[in-house]
């Protein structure tokens, strides 16, 4: 049965190393199931039924990958739109999280559209790589920020705007010690190595009786406070227009980004160097990110964790199947995903900041009109408090910059289109 769902000899593996592979993907990426709900708890959702929902999209979107597209890429909420979402969605710009959440199932459908009409290879090429690499570095310099604020390193400031906090007391010194033992553990290829330093910070968070032990099993909790809440109505405001347009965005280039990559560590390419089945593949992204929407979590999206368990041996849809079931089995794990205080679960927004923040030594620093754009982008999503802002500003930058440098043909039609749409908002929609 296995043999005929999932062609393993022709991909020259076996039931052995897929199961060995999810394994390895899972352990790299399990960080999410208490990440996840300790960033949206913040805007009011039940941290119980954030974690449930968090299992279930990961499952749900790692399932449809493994039978139907067949890839041993899987999915889980995404790092950096959880804390768009938490942080500007609903902390500075005052929506509900239900607005939210129906904001996410809307960019998940346009996403499918644009993924059964084929419209995707045309934005993704149309779009310059300077911009791509922006947006993907500012998400983690925003993870940045929101780890050292939640840490307690980075405070507000009247005077400077922010400042430095008390870094002696033991709260701030756990963090720093988690961030350095994630990296250590990265450095020397140990799988799970974020997993590992958020459950020692935990572990030595309770020996100083920061936290107390509520037990290590327990039946799920009641998925009832997120289960279908979406405000589909309040999430068609027009001031949601570029939040939408930022869910969408950062889903599509995070998910294209993470199938080719892992495509080709895992040599899945063809001779024309294509992904086959790319549409099945980016149609269940987006079918995970409506049922996620539904169940209570923000954007599900393919997690480039995933290159762990290739680079394992995982060549076919079983190895994600192994990691949702993973995923599956956590939903009794929620007495230690509850007692995981924000301080352990801050080492690893770091960890991530600095892997998505190394994307920007592939900008063409010597063209100004490249870099210049790159570095708004990246800079503006962080001091606005913003994805969306970031990549609005980034946008206007790069068109306005090779329009007067007379780099007319590096700009195409959607370029200017996004560029012009942006103007607008912040002319008209923000002045209102």
């Amino acid at each position: 049965m296995l043999e005929r769902l999932f062609k393993l000899q022709a991909h020259g593996t076996t039931v052995r190393k897929e199961i060995l592979a999810g394994i390895t993907t899972f352990l790299t990426m399990a960080y999410i199931i208490v990440v996840n709900p300790d960033i949206l708890s913040s805007t009011g959702m039940d941290f119980g039924a954030v974690f449930v929902a968090t299992c279930l999209a990961a499952a749900i979107g790692t399932l449809i990958m493994g039978f139907w597209a067949n890839y041993p890429i899987a999915l889980a909420p995404g790092m950096g739109l959880n804390a768009f979402f938490s942080f500007t969605v609903v902390g500075s710009m005052g929506y509900s999280w239900q607005v939210a959440l129906g904001a996410v199932f809307i960019s998940g459908f346009l996403f499918f559209l644009l993924s059964i009409f084929k419209v995707r290879e045309w934005i993704i090429n149309s779009i310059p790589l300077s911009l791509r690499y922006g947006i993907s570095a500012g998400i983690g310099f925003f993870l940045a920020l929101i780890a050292l604020k939640n840490s307690g390193i980075v405070v507000d400031n009247p005077a400077t705007l922010v400042g430095l906090g008390e870094v002696k007391v033991a709260e701030s010194l756990l963090f720093f010690g988690g961030f350095v033992v994630i990296c250590a553990l990265s450095f020397r290829q140990i799988t799970g190595g974020v997993m590992i330093g958020i459950l020692a910070v935990t572990g030595v968070a309770m020996m100083l009786g920061m936290v107390e032990y509520q037990g290590l099993v327990a039946a799920p909790p009641s998925l009832a406070p997120t289960f279908m809440q979406l405000d589909l109505a309040g999430a068609f405001n027009v001031g949601m227009i570029s939040v939408i347009f930022a869910f969408l965005f950062v889903d599509l280039f995070d998910t294209s980004g993470t199938l080719i990559g892992a495509a080709q560590r895992g040599g899945l390419l063809d001779k024309d160097g294509k992904l086959p089945r790319l549409g099945r593949a980016l149609m269940s992204d987006s079918v995970a990110t409506m049922s996620g929407a539904a169940l209570g979590t923000s954007t599900t999206t393919s997690y480039i964790e995933s290159t762990a368990g290739i680079s394992a041996g995982g060549r076919t849809g079983l190895t994600a199947v192994v990691v949702a079931l993973l995923f599956l089995a956590c939903l009794l794990l929620s007495p230690i995903a509850q007692i995981i205080p924000p301080y352990a679960t801050a080492p690893a927004l770091l960890y991530v900041a600095v892997l998505m923040a190394s994307g920007l030594k592939l900008v063409e620093w010597d063209d100004i009109t490249e870099a210049a754009p790159a570095v708004v982008t990246a800079l503006m999503m962080p001091l606005t408090f913003s994805i969306a802002n970031g990549i609005a500003l980034g946008f206007i930058t790069y068109a306005v910059i090779k329009v007067i440098s007379g780099r007319w043909a590096d700009l195409n039609p959607s370029v200017i289109t996004i560029a012009i749409v942006f103007i607008l908002k912040f002319i008209f929609l923000d002045a209102a």
